[in-house]
């Protein structure tokens, strides 16, 4: 894990990320439906998880960008970014429904960040453990697929006075709608961080990084 300190005085959002932080602790999340119609259907040719491929989309999205990559080292009051960030997926136990979360690292590559990926999951079917470990995994983002719902909204709440930085992403069933395929996806972010742009930017994002990875 490696990051660089943020000058507070010297950072673009420096009066949003002051009145954030002392004045109106608080976060800001968004949900809107994106066209996953060419990725479900390079999923299903190419035999692979619709889940990891959009795993793999979404991590190169958010670190493509440091607003994302950015945390808070509460023990110092530092600001600071990441050089990378890294999903925390979730395996669902269907005789406990409970779920499991899976540490995986990002790497460029799709295919080793496919192979690791697929390798987390199946080691941790082997676990009806919570295993939460965010102490010791700082630079690791949320990122749980809900596959039972084609939600229209949703909604993660933290205590206010925690200034937690990390996305918190969420994403459930997709559902045709005029013959595409349509996808309900969660972001949260911390409004010190980020405002309306940057939440609505990560689904640009998103979509880009579709289209470049099917080629549509």
């Amino acid at each position: 894990m490696s990051y660089r300190v943020i000058d507070k005085n010297a950072y673009y959002r420096k009066g949003v990320f002051r009145h954030f932080t002392e004045d109106c602790k608080c976060s800001t999340s968004m949900t809107a439906r994106i066209d996953v119609t060419e990725l479900a259907a390079y999923s299903r040719q190419t035999g692979t998880k619709f889940s990891l491929n959009f795993l793999y989309l979404l991590s190169r999205a958010l670190n493509s960008r440091e607003d994302y990559r950015m945390g808070y080292l509460w023990q110092t009051d530092e600001l600071i970014c990441y050089d990378v960030i890294h999903p925390t997926q979730y395996v669902f136990h269907e005789d406990t429904e409970t779920c499991t979360p899976v540490y995986t690292e990002y790497r460029e590559d799709y295919d080793s960040f496919y192979a690791g990926a697929l390798y987390d999951l199946e080691q941790a079917e082997k676990t009806r453990e919570y295993l939460l470990d965010s102490a010791n995994h700082p630079n690791w983002f949320d990122a749980s697929y809900i596959p039972w719902l084609s939600y229209d909204a949703l909604h993660v709440e933290l205590p206010d006075g925690y200034l937690y930085f990390a996305p918190i992403i969420n994403w459930g069933r997709y559902r045709e709608e005029n013959g595409r395929l349509l996808m309900p996806v969660t972001v949260r972010l911390n409004h010190a961080i980020a405002d309306g742009y940057l939440v609505a930017k990560v689904f640009r994002l998103l979509e880009q990084e579709i289209c470049a990875f099917t080629g549509r």
